[in-house]
């Protein structure tokens, strides 16, 4: 298991927090993401071999929101 931490821009409440950790838990080999409002990230613990910090990348995308 891998963590990876992502910058998340354009979050701006419990609802955006709650978007993102959605979208990034339903990737197949995400384990655990920790998302926090006040510090504009995401923790992911996730298996390298099965996703990757593009995948991750792209989905917050996705959900309307800036990830780098």
């Amino acid at each position: 298991m891998e963590t990876t931490t992502l910058k998340v821009e354009g979050m701006s409440c419990g609802g955006c927090v709650k978007s993102v950790t959605n979208v990034l838990t339903a990737l197949p080999g995400v384990a655990k993401a920790e998302v926090s409002l006040e510090d504009k990230q995401a923790r992911v613990e996730y298996e390298a071999g099965r996703v990757s910090i593009e995948d991750m990348k792209r989905v917050i995308v996705d959900a309307g929101f800036e990830a780098a």
